[in-house]
């Protein structure tokens, strides 16, 4: 295992992207020390920032507050990468493979656009999770998030295929754009839940302020939310679906939308 301890915090955002198990796997001891990393539009040497103990290793240990540390894990398809702490924007971005894991909280844009692979953060996560990034037109397109706190704005932005689950509160326009994929909202999310969704499904276990434009339907027991609370809890992750029944909602009928909101019934 190779263990990257932060010994300087960086004055502004620093961009680390080469820290990833794909770039760093086959190197030795002084060859990672000696990775580019990036303040602002200077180039410096890893080992400015961080103490490195061991050689170059799929495994990869952070420790200490990470939270100014831009792009770790882009782009990795396989691995482990554990921040004992909390990390910057960017985390897990275009990532194909691997397992990235937070102890404490993460920055905007965790597992943007990423393809495959498994982010799971303890605590909370900032704005587009698993979102597309300005200007494309597919966010996160396989793979799994998992948020043990709250989350910020455009939770799935955009999103076509993946499972997307905040075990706390999210913000506003949760699924907006929504092109596929699940995203389970625990303790519910603010405004414009699903706004111009077309496909996909958003589950809430707590009650949702809709838009207009969604449309009622049955209240039924989707057996298919058994078999996510199965996978999820082999991840360590519960997904308390209960026995109750759940209203199904369409839309974003504005689009028009084939997507689905599903909201549990007699959520406090």
């Amino acid at each position: 295992m190779l263990t990257l301890t932060i010994k300087q915090q960086p004055n502004v955002p620093l961009e680390a992207e080469s820290i990833a198990p794909d770039v760093i796997a086959p190197l030795s001891h002084d060859a990672v020390r000696a990775l580019p990393v990036f303040l602002g539009k200077r180039q410096c040497r890893l080992d400015e920032f961080f103490d490195v103990e061991g050689a170059g290793s799929e495994d990869i240990e952070i420790r200490g507050d990470a939270g100014r540390v831009k792009w770790i894990g882009r782009g990795m398809t396989r691995g482990r990468i554990h921040i004992a702490g909390n990390a910057g924007m960017h985390l897990g971005a275009y990532m194909k493979g691997g397992t990235i894991e937070v102890t404490g909280n993460a920055s905007d844009w965790v597992g943007a656009e990423m393809a495959d692979g498994l982010i799971r953060i303890a605590g909370n996560a900032g704005g587009q999770v698993g979102a597309a990034y300005r200007g494309s037109l597919a966010g996160m397109k396989g793979g799994t998030i998992l948020i043990g706190g709250s989350a910020g704005l455009e939770v799935g932005m955009r999103m076509r295929r993946g499972v997307i689950a905040v075990g706390g509160p999210a913000r506003d326009f949760a699924g907006l754009q929504m092109k596929g994929g699940t995203i389970f909202l625990l303790r519910g999310a603010e405004l414009r839940t699903g706004a111009w969704m077309t496909r996909g499904t958003i589950v809430s276990f707590a009650p949702l302020q809709l838009l207009p434009t969604f449309s009622a339907g049955c209240a039924y027991h989707p057996t298919f939310l058994n078999l996510y609370a199965k996978y999820l809890q082999g991840l360590g992750y519960t997904l308390a679906t209960g026995t109750g029944a759940y209203r199904r909602y369409t839309g974003d009928t504005s689009m028009p939308g084939k997507g689905e909101i599903l909201i549990r019934c007699g959520a406090a």
